[in-house]
Formats: C-alpha cells, structure tokens, sequence
C-alpha cells in the first residue's frame, strides 16, 4: 500500500534499493506452502498480469480524468514519463511498486485505488489462485491487496514478502497514516521516527507512517507479514 502494500517503496537484496525500469509483473516460484501465491490452481500467471494491466489502466484513467489531469501534467507531478503513464492507461503496461506509488502520491490516492477491482458487493471473496501480486523486477519484494478498494474506507490491508538480506524503504504518507504490522514468518527489523525495532514471528508493531521509514529482513529466510494502512481522511 504498503507513495499507498512505499505501500512508495523499493527494495533490493542488502542495499538502499534501485528499482529496474522493466515495468512488468513477475510470478516467482517456489513452495507453495510458504507463498500461496506461487501456485495458482486456476488460470495463468499471463492472465493475471492482463487481468492487473486492465484494472491498473482504468483505474489511472478514472482518478486523472477526476482530478482535471492531463497526461502531460501527470507526468511532472509524478516524474513518470508521459509515454509510460500512456502505456498504463492503455493497460500496455504493469508499472512497479515505485512507478505505482509515485502516480498515487501525485493523484493524492491510496496505493489501492490504482490496483483494485470497482463494484459495489456486500461480500467480496478474494482468491488466492486469483491474486494480483506486485512484485520488484528481483523478487525481493511482494505485495499483495487483500481488499476490493470499491468504496471510501480508512484502512487498507496487505500481505506482504521481503527475501532474505533485502530491504523495502517507504516514503512519507499521507499526514496522520498508522501502520500496524505483524511478521508471520522470519525476522524483521522495522525502523520509523527513530527508532528500530526487531520482530520475530508473532510480534506486532503501531507506527506513523507518514515519516520514512523501512524493512529489513535480517532473518536466515523469506520473511512474510500482514500490514493494515489506517487513514484520518476517508480515501477512495
């Protein structure tokens, strides 16, 4: 969410991360039991990725036309370029988490505005053969919404993947965002306003999130956590 599953964030293995340009989405594989989201049981990793370029696409068209925004106007508020914001839109392209969270700190948007599916339902099942995971051009980081963003709310809720020795720093959010988190697996250091603070399995932490902030797997494993977003203003 996770410029909202940082959430503006980049991540590389044991260093300050430095995102590709590669605007694409990747499926890593593995071991189903520790990541579902290895192992779709239905459809493909392709049309996971057409299904994301579509959602993605209209989404951004949606919010800038909203907000009175040209592409070229878009393109200097956000830094990205005018052609890949046209791409996007197209549903040519699955931009990065970084390229995802500087177009949401410029539309003023939460990070699940962009990714989620609109439709007004009084339940919504999520699958996780079904799942739209973000991931960094390496692996390192993963992110996934576990939320239909089709309505205003305060709060948004991410799983959330970080490789062994990698690290996924965040920018500011938005003034008065909480973010609460929990490891479930590994161990995860998580600095903000400070201070640093080492997680095992279990642990939880509150922070304000809208000062930089990061998290360092330091752990001998994938780490993996839950992270809920929290808002003052409503966001949708």
């Amino acid at each position: 969410m996770p410029d909202r599953v940082t959430r503006s964030g980049r991540s590389t293995p044991s260093r300050q991360p430095g995102w590709s340009r590669d605007e694409t989405m990747m499926t890593p594989s593995g071991e189903p039991e520790k990541d579902p989201f290895r192992s779709p049981a239905r459809g493909t990793a392709l049309e996971t990725a057409e299904a994301l370029e579509q959602i993605v696409g209209q989404n951004l068209r949606r919010l800038r036309v909203r907000r009175g925004l040209s592409l070229e106007r878009l393109a200097k508020i956000s830094t990205v370029s005018r052609a890949m914001l046209g791409q996007i839109e197209l549903g040519r392209s699955v931009p990065t988490i970084t390229v995802l969270w500087k177009i949401a700190k410029a539309l003023d948007v939460p990070f699940g505005a962009l990714t989620s599916e609109t439709g007004h339902h009084s339940t919504a099942v999520l699958r996780v053969e079904q799942s739209k995971v973000l991931t960094s051009p390496d692996g390192a980081f993963r992110s996934r919404a576990l939320f239909p963003f089709d309505s205003e709310r305060k709060v948004e809720f991410y799983q959330l993947f970080l490789a062994q020795n990698a690290v996924e720093t965040a920018d500011p959010h938005a003034p008065g965002t909480l973010e609460n988190l929990v490891v479930t697996t590994g161990l995860v250091e998580i600095a903000a306003g400070g201070e640093v603070h080492r997680l095992a399995p279990g642990d939880a932490i509150l922070f304000e999130a809208d000062l930089p902030h990061h998290y360092r797997n330091v752990g001998d494993c994938e780490a993996s956590m839950y992270l809920v977003m929290s808002y003052i203003e409503p966001i949708g």
